[in-house]
Formats: C-alpha cells, sequence, structure tokens
C-alpha cells in the first residue's frame, strides 16, 4: 500500500485535492471502521500526500458523526506523520473577518456525544493535552501561509469547538465571546485528541467564513453565507497546501514539540494485565510500548 507522511483532511468545501499527481485511492478497514470516504494518496509539489474529505464527498456526514477514530487510524496505518486539518470556522473577533486564516494553538471543548479516544476494553492511557496543537508543525503552516503573500493569516487563539450541527444562539456567541475564544468550528475535536493518541503531529488551518451570531452589524450566520466564504478559503487553502509541501524537507527542524513519543509515559496499564487481543488490537499506536 501507499504511504504518505503528510495528511490532509479536507473541512467543509475542500473534498478533493487539486493539482495532486500520480493518485490512487485506498479503502481502509480500521478496528473502529470505515473512515469518512476512501483515501486518495498522490504528490504534491512530489510530496507524498494522502488526503481525506471528513465529511465525505458530496458533504454526507454531520459533524458528530464524522468517524474521526477510523480517519486517525487510517491516517496513522498510511505512515502519516504530520496531519494537517483544514476547518471551516466562525470568528469571535471583529479582527478576524471572513476569508481570514487563524492557525489556533488552544482548544475548547464544548462537544457533548463524541468519543474521544482510541482506548478502551482494558487499557487506560493518559496522554498529556496541554498544547493541543502541534507547535513544530503550526509554526512550518504559518510560514507556508503568509510566504503566500495576498492572504491574511492570524498566528495563535482559542478555537472553541461545539456539538452542532446548528448554529449557535446570540445568547451562546456572546458568552463564547466574553470566555476570550478566538474562532468556534465543530470539527478539530476529538480528532486532535485522537492524533496525540496516535503521536501524530496535529495542525488546523482555521477557514473564517463568517462572524457566527455575536456580531450587531452582520446578518446571523446562514449557509448560503458559509458556502460564498467556502469556496474561496478553499482556493486559498489548497494553495497553502501546496506551499507546505514546498517546505516539507524542513519539517520539524527544529523540533520543538513531543508528539512523537506523547505515548511513552502515557499508558497506566501494568503491561502483563492487558489483554493479549487488546494488545494486538491497538499494535499499530502501542507496540513499541507493548513488546
Amino acid at each position: 500500500m501507499a504511504q504518505a507522511t503528510i495528511g490532509v483532511i479536507g473541512g467543509s468545501g475542500l473534498y478533493q485535492m487539486e493539482g495532486m499527481s500520480e493518485v490512487s485511492e485506498v479503502n481502509i478497514e480500521t478496528p473502529f471502521g470505515a473512515p469518512s470516504d476512501v483515501i486518495s494518496i498522490g504528490r504534491v509539489e512530489g510530496v507524498p500526500i494522502a488526503f481525506l474529505p471528513r465529511h465525505g464527498r458530496g458533504h454526507r456526514i454531520s459533524p458528530s458523526e464524522v468517524p474521526s477514530r477510523a480517519n486517525i487510524w487510517a491516517m496513522k496505518s498510511l505512515g502519516v506523520e504530520w496531519l494537517l486539518s483544514v476547518s471551516a470556522v466562525g470568528s469571535m473577533r471583529e479582527d478576524v473577518a471572513p476569508l481570514d486564516f487563524l492557525i489556533p494553538d488552544q482548544l475548547f471543548d464544548r462537544t457533548r456525544s463524541r468519543v474521544n479516544s482510541f482506548y478502551e476494553g482494558g487499557v487506560v492511557v493518559h496522554c498529556t493535552f496541554a498544547e493541543p496543537f502541534c507547535a513544530t508543525f503550526s509554526r512550518a503552516l504559518r510560514e507556508a501561509a503568509t510566504s503566500l503573500g495576498d492572504v491574511k493569516v492570524h498566528h495563535g487563539g482559542t478555537y472553541l469547538c461545539m456539538e452542532g450541527p446548528l448554529f449557535s444562539t446570540r445568547a451562546e456567541s456572546r458568552i463564547y465571546r466574553q470566555w476570550g475564544v478566538d474562532v468556534i468550528g465543530m470539527t478539530a475535536l476529538p480528532e486532535a485528541k485522537l492524533a496525540r493518541e496516535a503521536e501524530i503531529h496535529y495542525a488546523t488551518l482555521a477557514c473564517i467564513t463568517d462572524y457566527d451570531s455575536w456580531h450587531e452589524t452582520e446578518a446571523p450566520v446562514t449557509v448560503e453565507m458559509v458556502i460564498a466564504n467556502l469556496l474561496h478559503n478553499v482556493r486559498n487553502a489548497q494553495r497553502v497546501i501546496r506551499a507546505l509541501a514546498q517546505r516539507a524537507a524542513t519539517l520539524g527542524e527544529p523540533l520543538t514539540c513531543d508528539c512523537d513519543h506523547a505515548l511513552a509515559t502515557a499508558v497506566l496499564t501494568t503491561p502483563s494485565l492487558i489483554p493479549a487481543e487488546v494488545k494486538e488490537r491497538y499494535r499499530l499506536l502501542l507496540g513499541k510500548y507493548l513488546s
């Protein structure tokens, strides 16, 4: 099976990776079922990249129904070490305008009904998650985005992940602003947690589509508004991905994160007490620590 060290999970509007050559499609079954769609593996700027549309082609999967465990497991099985999430979000700040990009460095979890860990059935794992996005990969993503010159990119900020699929009420939106969050979306979690549990460097390119519901002089967010801005954002997101691929050789130089050994001290269960079938199930993720 073809391998790729860089993976991209496309958000709303980003259902295929333009400019990808030597493309093959793979269907991957995981212990958690099938991913959102087939995964395309090809080359962008000569670099092997695996691409997966988070909501499926044609946008068939609601945020709460995204099979995130299967998606992250599939990327890990393909050798992905650096995983870029592209996510449509609303802005909670006047100066972060629709069509801008923001690369968040913090998360606030307001989801309610999502499984947020791989590990169950006899093995307990507690990963550090104080810094939910990979600092090394986020830096490379920032450099790639700013190199375009005509894209406004905001560095750092808190991404509040809500359950959805409905947008916020005005009251919720106003309170979230008082909390000091910067953008609001529906898909960064549990992805970021699962990427950490899989020892994958994870970063998000948040594409601003609207001002959520708090803005007094802007109309409340609608699907029509989101789609119109998505089309513009997707074109620029494709350009950022190409610019990132051009910098692939320098990823991890210098390495300023611990993502690639996040599980080294995270397994609390005594190895001899972990059932053999559980060890086998998690061999892809835990094999080097339980052998």
